[in-house]
């Protein structure tokens, strides 16, 4: 199964954020939508991500004053992506060795949709639950 079949079940919509914005801004836009991570992004281009751990490990080390920056001082500048074309397996690994939670997902240079950890042990569960069904299934009628 490929990325592309994950966001044509979950979505293409993208939350982000302006790299001047303030931290604190991005951290009412996380709690609002209920999500745990934003692209940081300024004229179509990813600059960065924002994620709930980037935010704590900025709070933890520097107090609630951080929360007046701009995410561009806080954000992860390194962003990982991947493209529809990847298989579920492949951004598994991805994503586990390099112990994030979200990818964006890039066709060229433009962002075409976000996938977390949660998206992905969703699809699996569901990639299983199918198969058992089908051996069920396969079994009734032998």
């Amino acid at each position: 199964m490929t990325v592309r079949a994950i966001l044509d079940t979950k979505g293409h919509q993208i939350t982000s954020i302006e790299p001047s914005a303030k931290l604190s801004d991005a951290v009412r836009m996380l709690g609002e939508r209920k999500i745990g991570a934003v692209l940081v992004m300024s004229a179509g281009r990813i600059e960065g991500i924002l994620s709930e751990r980037d935010i704590v490990r900025v709070l933890g080390g520097r107090g609630a004053s951080v929360l007046d920056e701009p995410v561009s001082a806080v954000m992860t500048r390194k962003v990982v992506s991947c493209k529809q074309s990847d298989t579920v397996s492949a951004i598994m690994e991805t994503m586990t060795r390099g112990k994030f939670r979200h990818l964006p997902v890039v066709d060229g240079e433009r962002v075409v949709g976000l996938i977390s950890i949660g998206d992905v042990v969703k699809w699996r569960v569901q990639e299983y639950e199918h198969e058992q069904e089908a051996l069920r299934e396969y079994i009734k009628t032998a």
